[in-house]
């Protein structure tokens, strides 16, 4: 089969990891858990923080699972399993090598339970025991073993539904989206993840125990791989019901505002925001992906440069987040100039180094990049 490729998702892939960078930052200035905090922090930002966290993750996973069934179009099973394997293990082992234990040097100096300089802690305690308690950890990274083992577990089922094109759950599929408010259909497997598994496994991306997380975003993998595989009738379903769709979104994340904000905590309450929440997340996934389809699917030599610069800019940036967030920690500066500075200063360094690995064939692999020898 031919290569197909939609450059509205690749569009979509790159604002939203762009996206990441401004969300990191602002993740150390909201009353949220994080590795290092400024002394002040505000409550106000956490509404647009709110906003972009209730789809940010789940867009990514169903683009990942919509890319893997382009991928799997003129792949066989082995071939994709291997390459994700290189595309995804080697920068992961390199990030937790090399990339993340900065960060954990800075966190620990912040909170007072390391004493010297970066060379002694790398040598002496960088990789002793698990993170939190310990230092190894792969931080922000966690995406990258979410997605490798989602990729290999489903396989098999990439692989039947690839060679089923008729098979009776995709053409139940097309029946249900052809309905007026079929889409959200979709939302009732994310229902039940959110109202009887979040409640018990909190979200810790250390893979061991992290249920919801696990199931939540397989669930995504497979609905960007699955509505990729409806062919046509998806984006022609999507063109006709994304206006409605927005005005769907608007509303339930108003609504989740309001319980945030207005309604005591019980279990109805529970219940209920549950439903109102994967109705929002579902919903602007739908509307990015129907306006995206209006107005983002056209090539460029910006789009061919920025797609090959998303991967290593994700595994950068965080760590030169956290590194401008200390020294920002010591200056007694307001909130726009220290988030000008530190967003800035994260595009700038995580360039600087895209640009450093994309020109050194032997680096390529070790940040996601293709080279000679992958």
């Amino acid at each position: 089969m031919k290569k197909v490729r939609r450059y509205d998702l690749d569009w979509l892939r790159v604002l939203v990891f762009g996206l990441l960078i401004f969300y990191h930052v602002g993740m150390f200035f909201v009353p949220w858990g994080w590795h290092i905090k400024n002394p002040k922090l505000y409550d106000w930002l956490q509404i647009p923080m709110a906003f972009v966290n209730q789809w940010r993750l789940p867009i990514l996973f169903v683009i990942s699972g919509m890319g893997t069934r382009f991928a799997l179009s003129w792949r066989g099973g082995g071939q994709y399993s291997k390459e994700r394997l290189l595309r995804l293990g080697i920068p992961l082992l390199v990030g937790m090598l090399l990339i993340v234990p900065p960060q954990l040097y800075v966190e620990r100096i912040v909170n007072a339970q390391f004493e010297g300089n970066y060379w002694d802690y790398y040598t002496s305690v960088a990789f002793a025991g698990i993170y939190p308690e310990g230092n190894l950890s792969w931080h922000h990274l966690w995406f990258l073993p979410y997605l490798l083992i989602y990729s290999l577990v489903l396989t098999p089922v990439f692989l039947y539904l690839r060679n089923q094109p008729e098979a009776a759950f995709l053409q139940w599929c097309r029946r249900m989206i052809a309905k007026p408010m079929g889409f959200y259909v979709f939302i009732i497997p994310l229902y039940f993840c959110e109202a009887l598994l979040e409640p018990f496994f909190p979200v810790t991306h250390a893979l061991i125990g992290d249920w919801f997380t696990l199931i939540n975003f397989l669930v995504l993998f497979f609905y960007g791989y699955l509505l990729i595989s409806i062919g046509d009738d998806f984006w022609e379903h999507l063109a006709r019901i994304r206006r409605t769709v927005l005005i769907i979104a608007v509303l339930a994340f108003c609504i989740q505002l309001f319980i945030w904000y207005r309604v005591e905590d019980s279990t109805i309450v529970h219940f209920s925001e549950a439903l109102v929440k994967v109705t929002n997340m579902w919903s602007w996934i739908l509307v990015l992906m129907g306006y995206g389809a209006k107005y983002l699917n056209r090539n460029s030599s910006y789009l061919r440069y920025l797609n090959e610069a998303v991967y290593p800019f994700y595994i950068f940036h965080q760590t030169i987040t956290i590194i401008i967030g200390y020294y920002m920690l010591q200056v007694g500066w307001g909130f726009l100039p220290k988030f000008l500075i530190m967003c800035i200063g994260t595009f700038l360094g995580s360039w600087t180094l895209f640009e450093l690995v994309r020109r050194v064939n032997v680096l390529r692999p070790l940040f996601g990049l293709k080279g000679k020898f992958v």
